[in-house]
């Protein structure tokens, strides 16, 4: 593959991925590696780095495909450091490793660590295959190493006779912890480039790469995606509040000042050519949230009171409900300042939102409005976020129709793909003929969302 061919592909692997790259960004990465050298391979990586990512949360996506498609070597490779690591004793490879990690080699690029590394995976992650492949997995590597029990007596050395317990031993396991990982990535990384050389570059790309966080499906968020899912939600939140502000005040003229009009009529002959307007009143955005905490969008759940944790410090005025079948009140969990993870745990652990399970979005409207109906007005903006799966139960409808009148905007944000809609226990149509219905899948779609307010 040339050079050429080998740059398109990546930059079309790094769209396909979710990355935005432009025509022109891809014409600006390769005219930077035309000016650098290409034996540099950090050079080349940074250069293309500087020319197609915009964002910081981008960048592993980015750094796994330029492994993928730009490898260190090709092939089996073999440690520089003299020591014979084909027929070496278990232990003694384990001594090598633990002094590569206190020697920091795993944090500072050390090449001679990234050989040790591929060196592990050619001896201990090879594995007999068909028609006479290889696999390759970083199990049998990490578990032949077991880097995670060298961890008692590298601090040991490190501390070298220091108090144990104190800040420098945190330090110290910080540091460590964050070598252990980059071990355990650097197999990863050795891992998939002999995959890829067996199975083709495109195909371990595709199942290699996570979404970025603004592509995650909040119904198959990890645990790990929660916190990326956090930092994009509270811009997003403050967006959300100003639209709503906007369109409040775009959306009401000013109520006719009568006094003005005929004053200024006098000079026309009692003609009232020019009419006046009272000056609007500064508006305070209300906002009610109203949340489906129920198992089958449990992911979703966490997103959605993440996002009503950032909108309770952006609007004024916000009351969140959370429903499974029955609904309670839940703001007070969700105070400015107090933690978001304690506020979940305290939710599922006192809020009165389920009696048998499963969710029923008729019995909990009806709760709501006859619980908390005051709640919605002419001020108010009505957020409901859930999947609109009855589990065939009454849907309500006209409670919510009353309800979405009653506010002064309301919304139905959905998880589920539009094309499942109306499948099963789901009424997504029937309620969106009442409330406006987004499917709202993924931080962009809810970006979109709120630049359509």
């Amino acid at each position: 593959m040339g050079l050429l061919d080998r740059h398109v592909r990546f930059v079309a692997a790094l769209r396909a991925a979710g990355l935005p790259v432009s025509v022109a960004e891809g014409l600006d990465a390769a005219r930077a590696a035309g000016v650098v050298d290409l034996a540099a391979r950090e050079t080349l990586r940074e250069a293309y780095a500087a020319t197609l990512v915009k964002r910081a949360a981008h960048r592993p996506a980015f750094d796994t495909l330029f492994d993928l498609w730009f490898p260190p070597v090709v092939g089996a490779s073999q440690a520089a450091d003299g020591m014979d690591l084909d027929h070496a004793e278990v232990p003694e490879l384990r001594e090598r490793l633990a002094g590569l990690l206190m020697a920091g080699a795993a944090t500072a690029g050390d090449p001679e660590f990234a050989a040790f590394a591929r060196a592990m995976v050619e001896r201990f992650g090879r594995q007999p295959a068909a028609a006479g492949r290889q696999a390759w997995f970083s199990y049998p590597v990490l578990r032949a190493l077991s880097p995670g029990t060298l961890m008692a007596g590298m601090l040991r050395d490190v501390l070298a006779g220091q108090e144990r317990g104190g800040a420098a031993e945190k330090v110290a396991r910080r540091r460590l912890e964050d070598a252990l990982a980059a071990f355990e990535e650097a197999v990863a990384a050795d891992v998939r480039r002999r995959i890829a050389e067996e199975s083709g570059i495109e195909k371990i790309a595709r199942s290699a790469v996570r979404p970025p966080p603004e592509q995650v499906d909040f119904l198959r968020a990890a645990k790990a995606d929660l916190a990326a899912l956090r930092r994009e939600v509270h811009p997003l939140a403050r967006r959300l509040a100003t639209r709503l502000t906007v369109k409040h005040k775009t959306g009401r003229r000013g109520r006719l000042d009568f006094r003005r009009t005929v004053r200024a009529s006098l000079a026309t002959g009692g003609v009232p050519l020019t009419t006046h307007t009272r000056p609007r009143r500064p508006h305070k955005p209300e906002l009610v949230v109203l949340c489906d905490a129920s198992d089958s969008v449990a992911a979703f759940s966490q997103f959605t009171l993440l996002l009503t944790y950032a909108l309770r410090e952006q609007f004024a005025k916000v009351r969140a409900f959370a429903f499974v079948d029955t609904v309670d009140e839940i703001t007070r969990f969700f105070a400015p300042g107090a933690d978001v993870a304690d506020a979940v745990t305290r939710m599922t652990r006192e809020a009165d939102i389920s009696r048998f399970g499963r969710s029923d979005y008729g019995h909990a409207f009806e709760r709501f409005a006859g619980r908390y109906g005051e709640a919605v007005g002419p001020k108010t903006s009505l957020l409901i976020l859930g999947d609109a799966r009855t589990n065939h139960r009454p849907p309500a409808l006209a409670t919510v129709r009353d309800l979405a009148e009653r506010a002064r905007h309301a919304y139905w944000l959905n998880p589920e793909p539009r094309a499942q809609w109306d499948t099963g226990d789901s009424v997504a149509s029937a309620y969106g003929g009442v409330v406006e219905m987004v499917e709202c899948r993924n931080v962009a779609q809810l970006a979109a969302f709120i630049e359509d307010l």
